[in-house]
């Protein structure tokens, strides 16, 4: 196993309770979502930890092979299997599931840990918190997909059956099409995954009544 990810954390108090691992999308940084901690609004009571992982930098073949921070290479934009890079994908979810056992190490239990994720990092939270063997507090995938969609149900983990899943996009996103998302949500849908869905009028970005949404959601969780 490769080193740790690098990382940018934010506590909301001293006496953590909870953590949640936020993946940023294609191109972007680990300091891409860190405005929205405050905007989140969450109980004050209750001690949270954003960890903001660094993707690592690849090549992305959709970009003539540019080098930029990426959790997996972009193969082809037309098709959802042909759009990420499996070795890619499995790489970046073996670091992912380090992440989750740094924060056990920091006592922090898996079903306090939330993984969250913007684009590719959508993708990489359903990628990961869909397979991972222990039960997770919830996943957070806004403006993304679910890779790999042909393999999950004969890989899905039982312990993440039951796992809140809050699924959010935008009508008119020009990156990932509003239909891949549909297709995404209604292939967890069918396997009986409870999911809470929203689109929102925007494009490939994050909006206020969304953040409220995910506010509401994630006050939900943290009980």
């Amino acid at each position: 196993m490769s080193k740790l990810l690098e990382t940018v954390e934010v506590q909301t108090k001293d006496d953590v309770q909870y953590s949640i691992i936020w993946l940023h999308g294609l191109g972007a940084d680990a300091n891409d979502f860190l405005p929205i901690v405050p905007e989140l609004k969450l109980p004050a009571n209750i001690g949270v930890r954003f960890v903001f992982p660094n993707a690592p930098i690849r090549p992305i073949t959709i970009n003539n092979g540019m080098a930029m921070r990426g959790w997996y290479d972009i193969l082809d934009l037309t098709s959802l299997n042909q759009r990420a890079d499996e070795q890619g994908l499995r790489e970046s979810q073996q670091q992912i599931e380090a992440l989750i056992k740094q924060e056990n190490n920091r006592d922090i239990p898996t079903n306090h840990i939330i993984l969250a994720g913007f684009s590719q990092g959508c993708a990489m939270t359903l990628q990961t918190g869909l397979r991972y063997p222990e039960k997770l507090a919830g996943l957070i995938c806004l403006s993304g997909y679910l890779p790999l969609h042909t393999t999950i149900e004969a890989e899905l983990s039982e312990a993440n059956r039951q796992t809140p899943i809050f699924m959010a996009h935008g009508s008119f996103d020009p990156v990932v099409p509003l239909q891949a998302a549909s297709l995404s949500h209604d292939v967890l849908t069918n396997l009986n995954y409870s999911i809470t869905w929203k689109n929102y009028p925007m494009g490939h970005q994050v909006c206020a009544p969304e953040i409220n949404d995910l506010s509401l959601f994630l006050q939900h969780i943290l009980r």
